[in-house]
């Protein structure tokens, strides 16, 4: 009996260091396991970090391509294929670009003047030997026949094979249409700049000539009178001081009405006046002017009353600057002065002449300041410019109907109120 249990003790002994051999080695595991479970727990923290990091920055990077309103893509130099990644410009005309398209195949949209300038800079991107990309161009619209509108693009070399060779290519395109009418206004605003400071000089230099015509005129004749005895030529000497001295006001006058239309000193100042008693006026001081002998002056007057609520300074002046311009280019045949009603709200004022006749180029122009057609008649180039700003202060329209050796018909349209 006591052999047996010494047995059985011997036995569970080893039982024992067994158990507590598979125990210890469980406890290791279960150490390594635990030490793993907490780097692999770190690990993976730090990517989730880093995943959000990424989404925020995807989050951002397409905020600012909204914002700039920029697409963004790839090209594949070897197979001459381009991809949209992100296309957030507005306004593209509703023209969808397939997700694998050939370079030709978009170059074919291009404006025709555009096209080989733009294929040439892509080629020399593609195989390598620019490094750089940057175009401007007009692209032809996919639903209005005729109608462009203006990209510009920009691209770079993203990765090189091991000989050097473009791999890939990236690029983002964007609209400027709103740049390139800015551009246009710019450029349209310096050529009137330039025109204008071009004009006034050739206006200064003129000024002298027109205001020294005139007073010479009126000294000379001046001094002959004391010394001429008979009675005839004595009016004629008379005659053409006065008409010098008209001639010297109305250039003072054009002067004088610009310079306060620049500086906004003649506010509209309306009253009822009677038209037909205004332009009867005016065509009487005319009819002093004109050589009766070579020129006929005549009026149409539909009525002997029409009434109208104007500022009659500036309405006198503007007929009078009309009628002036008539007389100037007239040298015979007849200079008439009328006016008709139009819709019963507003009248149409003309002044029909027989002259020279004005070219088609020349029909908006003449209303600007400082231009003259034809350099050899004398003028300031201000009258009929002064008439379009006394048109437009009244709320009316001014124009001419003309053409080269047929005359010209002057017309301004006012309101009647």
């Amino acid at each position: 009996m006591a052999g047996l249990f010494l047995y059985t003790y011997v036995g569970n002994s080893f039982m024992a260091y067994a158990i507590w051999g598979l125990g210890g080695v469980a406890a290791i595991l279960l150490f390594v396991l635990i030490f793993i479970q907490r780097r692999t727990g770190k690990r993976l923290k730090g990517e989730l970090a880093e995943l959000a990091k990424i989404r925020q920055g995807n989050v951002e990077y397409e905020f600012i391509l909204k914002a700039m309103k920029l697409s963004t893509w790839q090209m594949d130099p070897r197979r001459r294929m381009i991809t949209f990644s992100n296309d957030f410009r507005g306004g593209q005309d509703d023209h969808i670009i397939p997700p694998d398209s050939s370079i030709d195949s978009l170059v074919d949209y291009l404006a025709s003047s555009d096209a080989q300038r733009v294929r040439t800079a892509m080629d020399d991107l593609c195989e390598g030997r620019t490094s750089y990309y940057h175009q401007q161009y007009r692209v032809k619209s996919a639903n209005v026949k005729g109608l462009t509108y203006w990209e510009e693009s920009y691209a770079t070399i993203a990765d090189r094979d091991v000989d050097g060779n473009p791999v890939k290519i990236v690029g983002t395109t964007m609209f400027i249409n709103d740049r390139k009418e800015m551009e246009a206004a710019l450029i349209a605003a310096r050529n009137k700049a330039e025109e204008s400071d071009r004009l006034k000089t050739a206006f200064l230099a003129n000024m002298g000539h027109e205001i020294r015509t005139p007073l010479n005129a009126i000294v000379g004749f001046a001094d002959l009178l004391p010394v001429v005895e008979n009675e005839e030529d004595r009016n004629q000497l008379i005659r053409e001081i006065q008409n010098n001295n008209q001639k010297l006001l109305r250039i003072i006058d054009g002067l004088v009405s610009m310079s306060k239309i620049e500086a906004e000193a003649k506010n509209l100042v309306k009253s009822q006046t009677n038209l037909v008693s205004v332009l009867q006026e005016l065509a009487q001081n005319y009819a002093q002017v004109v050589d009766n002998q070579t020129v006929v002056l005549a009026t149409q007057f539909p009525y002997t009353e029409l009434m109208m609520t104007t500022d009659v300074a500036k309405l006198r002046e503007l007929v009078d600057h009309l009628m002036q311009n008539a007389v100037k280019f007239t040298l015979k045949g007849s200079i008439t002065l009328g006016f008709e009603l139009i819709d019963g709200e507003h009248v149409r004022i003309w002044v029909k002449d027989t002259g020279k006749g004005i070219a088609e180029a020349d029909k908006e122009r003449i209303f600007e300041r400082f231009v003259k057609v034809d350099e050899y008649i004398p003028g300031t180039g201000l009258g009929l410019s002064v008439a379009k700003s006394h048109a437009a202060s009244l709320g009316g329209t001014i124009g001419v109907d003309s053409r080269p050796g047929e005359g010209s018909t002057f017309w301004v349209v006012l309101p009647l109120t």
